[in-house]
């Protein structure tokens, strides 16, 4: 729902009852994150494949987009059908390792290659569409003084520097990084998957997200990386791409007000948050009752306390 008559605040509403099967008959397509919505972990919410079930007999499209970088799109569609899910091929999957890479290949000139710093999932999609790249993995410094770091051989190749989440990352990795950068200046091309600070676990715990790999890289380079996931609008072009993608028709469900309801709010989308994953509802109502526009873009149209919420309004 978009702001009030007269440029009031936007007010987010409980999507429940007559109002929950009105919103979904008008939609065609459901774009779901993932990590908060239908999963945490490796477990399924409660309700979820059931509720995607029935979404998919009514005869909706539904597509996944996810900051995630450390898995590609054939192993989210394996996850998918693990956890009971309706069967997705990976066309539906908009991951934010394919689309970094789907940004490189139309970025790059031919025979360019990318410095990763990033996982297995993250290569594997640069090499699904021809891009050569070095980096993933555990990496060493070259010798035990500054001078040998910042001597270290650099591949000709290289005119792209690619940031996804890291496990190995490094000091190591943040001086290869930063050479490339600024022997390369604006010509070689600074890329992250995303922005997310944290990762949730269960239990409430967490772990920190690729945003603070990207941040580091940026602070070091001093430029800003190009961002391919959510909240920036490439990773929904993505989808468009692919799919006859009508705004209007279209529902963004996900569980954090920076990433999945901006994109939403900022593509023309009906926004609806769950509760099952990182945002709690008071901090919708404090973003709500703000008068900054930065801050009412991040309230979403509609709520639920979970996905499986919907499944009354969709049936038996």
């Amino acid at each position: 729902m978009a702001a009030m008559a007269g440029g009031g605040p936007r007010q987010c509403r409980r999507l429940e009852a007559e109002a929950a099967r009105a919103v979904l008959g008008a939609a065609d397509t459901l774009l779901f994150d993932c990590d908060g919505v239908l999963w945490r972990g490796e477990a399924a919410v409660g309700g979820a494949a059931a509720t995607l079930g029935r979404l998919a007999a009514a005869g909706k499209r539904l597509c996944y987009v996810t900051n995630n970088s450390s898995r590609t799109r054939v192993a989210y569609t394996e996850k998918l059908r693990r956890l009971g899910f309706p069967p997705a091929e990976p066309r539906h999957i908009f991951g934010s390792a394919f689309c970094a890479a789907r940004y490189l290949r139309q970025a790059l000139p031919p025979g360019a290659a990318a410095y990763v710093l990033g996982s297995p999932a993250l290569a594997a999609e640069l090499e699904a569409v021809g891009i050569p790249h070095l980096g993933p993995g555990p990496a060493a410094l070259p010798g035990p003084a500054p001078a040998d770091w910042a001597q270290a051989p650099l591949d000709p190749a290289v005119r792209a520097v690619l940031v996804g989440f890291d496990e190995h990352f490094s000091y190591a990795k943040l001086c290869q990084a930063l050479r490339y950068l600024l022997r390369g200046g604006s010509d070689c091309l600074l890329v992250g998957t995303n922005r997310d600070h944290r990762l949730p676990l269960e239990g409430g715990t967490g772990i920190p997200g690729t945003g603070c790999l990207v941040k580091a890289v940026e602070t070091a380079a001093q430029r800003e990386a190009f961002i391919v996931g959510k909240p920036n609008r490439y990773m929904f072009d993505c989808v468009v791409s692919e799919f006859n993608i009508d705004p209007a028709r279209t529902i963004m469900v996900g569980d954090r007000l920076d990433t999945d309801i901006l994109m939403g709010n900022s593509c023309g989308l009906t926004t609806l948050l769950t509760l099952t994953g990182v945002t709690t509802l008071d901090e919708v109502k404090g973003h709500q009752e703000s008068d900054c526009p930065a801050r009412q873009s991040l309230v979403p149209d509609y709520y639920v306390d979970s996905i499986a919420d919907l499944l009354p309004a969709l049936g038996d």
